[in-house]
Protein backbone atom coordinates (compact mmCIF):
# COMPACT_ATOMS: atom_id res chain seq x y z
CA UNK A 1 0.00 0.00 0.00
CA UNK A 2 1.41 3.35 -1.05
CA UNK A 3 1.77 5.46 2.10
CA UNK A 4 2.25 8.89 0.55
CA UNK A 5 -0.38 10.29 -1.76
CA UNK A 6 0.42 13.65 -3.29
CA UNK A 7 -1.99 16.55 -3.48
CA UNK A 8 -2.32 16.16 -7.24
CA UNK A 9 -3.21 12.47 -6.95
CA UNK A 10 -5.78 13.14 -4.22
CA UNK A 11 -7.33 15.99 -6.21
CA UNK A 12 -7.49 13.77 -9.31
CA UNK A 13 -9.38 11.12 -7.33
CA UNK A 14 -11.97 13.71 -6.40
CA UNK A 15 -12.17 14.99 -9.96
CA UNK A 16 -12.84 11.52 -11.36
CA UNK A 17 -14.96 9.94 -8.63
CA UNK A 18 -18.11 11.89 -9.42
CA UNK A 19 -21.45 10.12 -9.43
CA UNK A 20 -24.30 10.60 -11.92
CA UNK A 21 -26.77 10.41 -8.99
CA UNK A 22 -26.91 9.25 -5.39
CA UNK A 23 -30.05 7.62 -4.06
CA UNK A 24 -30.87 5.66 -0.91
CA UNK A 25 -30.50 2.46 -2.94
CA UNK A 26 -27.10 3.64 -4.19
CA UNK A 27 -26.03 4.18 -0.56
CA UNK A 28 -27.03 0.60 0.26
CA UNK A 29 -25.14 -0.82 -2.73
CA UNK A 30 -22.02 1.24 -2.06
CA UNK A 31 -22.09 0.41 1.63
CA UNK A 32 -22.47 -3.31 0.98
CA UNK A 33 -19.63 -3.15 -1.55
CA UNK A 34 -17.35 -1.49 1.02
CA UNK A 35 -18.28 -4.10 3.64
CA UNK A 36 -17.53 -6.86 1.13
CA UNK A 37 -14.13 -5.32 0.29
CA UNK A 38 -13.31 -4.98 3.99
CA UNK A 39 -14.24 -8.61 4.66
CA UNK A 40 -12.07 -9.76 1.74
CA UNK A 41 -9.15 -7.92 3.38
CA UNK A 42 -10.12 -9.14 6.86
CA UNK A 43 -10.25 -5.50 7.88
CA UNK A 44 -12.01 -4.52 11.10
CA UNK A 45 -13.70 -1.30 9.97
CA UNK A 46 -16.85 0.68 10.40
CA UNK A 47 -18.50 1.98 7.23
CA UNK A 48 -20.83 4.96 7.19
CA UNK A 49 -22.65 6.79 4.42
CA UNK A 50 -24.72 9.90 4.90
CA UNK A 51 -26.44 12.37 2.68
CA UNK A 52 -27.59 15.78 3.79
CA UNK A 53 -27.38 14.95 7.46
CA UNK A 54 -29.22 11.63 7.17
CA UNK A 55 -27.35 8.40 7.82
CA UNK A 56 -28.23 6.06 4.96
CA UNK A 57 -25.82 3.21 5.76
CA UNK A 58 -23.84 2.12 8.79
CA UNK A 59 -22.06 -1.16 9.47
CA UNK A 60 -19.53 -1.94 12.19
CA UNK A 61 -17.59 -5.13 11.54
CA UNK A 62 -16.22 -7.38 14.27
CA UNK A 63 -13.20 -5.84 15.93
CA UNK A 64 -14.45 -2.25 15.83
CA UNK A 65 -15.46 -0.07 18.76
CA UNK A 66 -17.48 3.10 19.38
CA UNK A 67 -14.22 5.00 18.79
CA UNK A 68 -14.57 4.16 15.09
CA UNK A 69 -17.98 5.87 15.06
CA UNK A 70 -16.46 8.95 16.70
CA UNK A 71 -13.65 9.05 14.12
CA UNK A 72 -16.20 8.78 11.30
CA UNK A 73 -18.17 11.72 12.66
CA UNK A 74 -15.05 13.86 13.02
CA UNK A 75 -13.77 13.00 9.53
CA UNK A 76 -17.21 13.54 7.96
CA UNK A 77 -17.42 17.03 9.46
CA UNK A 78 -14.16 17.89 7.67
CA UNK A 79 -15.58 16.69 4.34
CA UNK A 80 -18.79 18.65 4.89
CA UNK A 81 -16.89 21.82 5.81
CA UNK A 82 -14.23 21.71 3.07
CA UNK A 83 -16.05 19.73 0.32
CA UNK A 84 -12.94 17.58 -0.02
CA UNK A 85 -11.75 14.26 1.34
CA UNK A 86 -10.49 14.28 4.91
CA UNK A 87 -7.09 13.05 3.71
CA UNK A 88 -6.79 15.79 1.07
CA UNK A 89 -7.66 18.46 3.65
CA UNK A 90 -5.00 17.15 6.03
CA UNK A 91 -2.42 16.96 3.23
CA UNK A 92 -3.14 20.56 2.21
CA UNK A 93 -2.28 21.72 5.72
CA UNK A 94 0.85 19.54 5.83
CA UNK A 95 1.96 20.93 2.44
CA UNK A 96 1.90 24.40 4.04
CA UNK A 97 4.23 23.18 6.78
CA UNK A 98 1.60 22.97 9.48
CA UNK A 99 -1.13 20.62 10.64
CA UNK A 100 -4.88 20.77 10.55
CA UNK A 101 -4.99 20.69 14.34
CA UNK A 102 -2.57 23.65 14.65
CA UNK A 103 -3.98 25.88 11.94
CA UNK A 104 -7.63 25.14 11.17
CA UNK A 105 -8.95 26.83 14.32
CA UNK A 106 -11.50 24.00 14.57
CA UNK A 107 -12.11 21.86 17.64
CA UNK A 108 -10.09 18.61 17.24
CA UNK A 109 -12.73 16.82 19.31
CA UNK A 110 -15.21 17.56 16.51
CA UNK A 111 -13.03 17.64 13.36
CA UNK A 112 -10.31 15.23 12.15
CA UNK A 113 -8.46 15.68 8.87
CA UNK A 114 -7.37 12.05 8.79
CA UNK A 115 -7.96 9.81 5.78
CA UNK A 116 -11.10 7.77 5.40
CA UNK A 117 -13.96 10.16 4.59
CA UNK A 118 -14.69 11.11 1.00
CA UNK A 119 -17.23 13.48 -0.55
CA UNK A 120 -20.13 12.01 -2.49
CA UNK A 121 -20.15 14.42 -5.41
CA UNK A 122 -22.93 14.32 -8.01
CA UNK A 123 -22.47 15.72 -11.52
CA UNK A 124 -24.14 19.11 -11.85
CA UNK A 125 -25.02 19.22 -8.15
CA UNK A 126 -21.85 19.10 -6.07
CA UNK A 127 -21.24 17.40 -2.74
CA UNK A 128 -24.39 15.71 -1.45
CA UNK A 129 -22.95 13.47 1.24
CA UNK A 130 -20.03 11.61 2.75
CA UNK A 131 -18.83 8.03 2.64
CA UNK A 132 -16.39 7.02 5.33
CA UNK A 133 -14.37 4.13 6.70
CA UNK A 134 -12.60 3.93 10.06
CA UNK A 135 -10.43 1.21 11.53
CA UNK A 136 -7.27 1.09 9.42
CA UNK A 137 -4.34 3.48 9.18
CA UNK A 138 -5.59 6.67 7.52
CA UNK A 139 -4.11 6.08 4.06
CA UNK A 140 -5.62 2.57 4.02
CA UNK A 141 -9.03 3.87 5.15
CA UNK A 142 -8.86 6.36 2.29
CA UNK A 143 -7.73 3.71 -0.21
CA UNK A 144 -10.61 1.40 0.76
CA UNK A 145 -13.13 4.17 0.13
CA UNK A 146 -11.52 5.07 -3.21
CA UNK A 147 -11.50 1.42 -4.30
CA UNK A 148 -15.16 1.07 -3.33
CA UNK A 149 -16.22 4.24 -5.14
CA UNK A 150 -14.23 3.25 -8.23
CA UNK A 151 -15.91 -0.17 -8.39
CA UNK A 152 -19.31 1.34 -7.65
CA UNK A 153 -18.90 3.75 -10.59
CA UNK A 154 -17.71 0.90 -12.84
CA UNK A 155 -20.81 -1.11 -11.89
CA UNK A 156 -23.07 1.87 -12.64
CA UNK A 157 -21.45 2.40 -16.03
CA UNK A 158 -21.74 -1.32 -16.85
CA UNK A 159 -25.45 -1.28 -16.00
CA UNK A 160 -26.01 1.56 -18.47
CA UNK A 161 -24.69 -0.54 -21.35
CA UNK A 162 -26.67 -3.69 -20.61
Amino acid sequence: MKQDLGLAELAEQERTLVLPRFTHDDAWRLGCLLVELAREREAAVTVSIRRGGQRLFHCALDGTTPDNDAWLERKARVVERYAASSLLVGERFRAKGTTFEESSRLDPDRFAAHGGAFPLRVTGVGVVGVVGVSGLPQVEDHALVVTGLTRFLEDLRASWTT
